[in-house]
């Protein structure tokens, strides 16, 4: 009887509607982390020093992250008018929050890094 109802749940249980569901949709893809953490460490970068920071990555893919974290609103652009033209990269209050989740994935990997070796 358990297993049935068990059954039942998982049937109608919908990942999607949860909550990790939705954190994992702001941060996949094999950059935004990385660019989330680099924000984090040096709190406000320009475009530049985030393609170095990132090493293989071309421009479009960058300016293609930032503009999803941007409208995410996990990041603040600001923009100088100014020739050449600057641009800044730091956290909003919403991406620092996020920081604390990201920083235990810190810990996690400091903790067991060693232990797969």
């Amino acid at each position: 009887m358990f297993t049935f109802r068990l059954k039942n749940y998982i049937e109608k249980a919908n990942f999607e509607d949860t909550g990790f569901s939705y954190t994992l949709s702001l941060i996949s893809g094999k950059h935004k982390m990385v660019i989330l953490y680099c924000l984090m460490e040096f709190e406000v970068v320009q475009f530049n020093e985030l393609k170095r920071y990132l090493k293989n990555i071309s421009d479009k893919t960058l300016s293609t992250n930032l503009k999803g974290l941007e409208a995410d609103h996990l990041i603040v652009r600001t923009e100088y008018p100014q020739i050449p033209p600057k641009v800044e990269y730091r956290l909003s209050d919403r991406g620092k929050s996020l920081m604390v989740v990201l920083d235990q994935l810190c810990v996690w990997g400091e903790n067991n890094r060693s232990a797969n070796r």
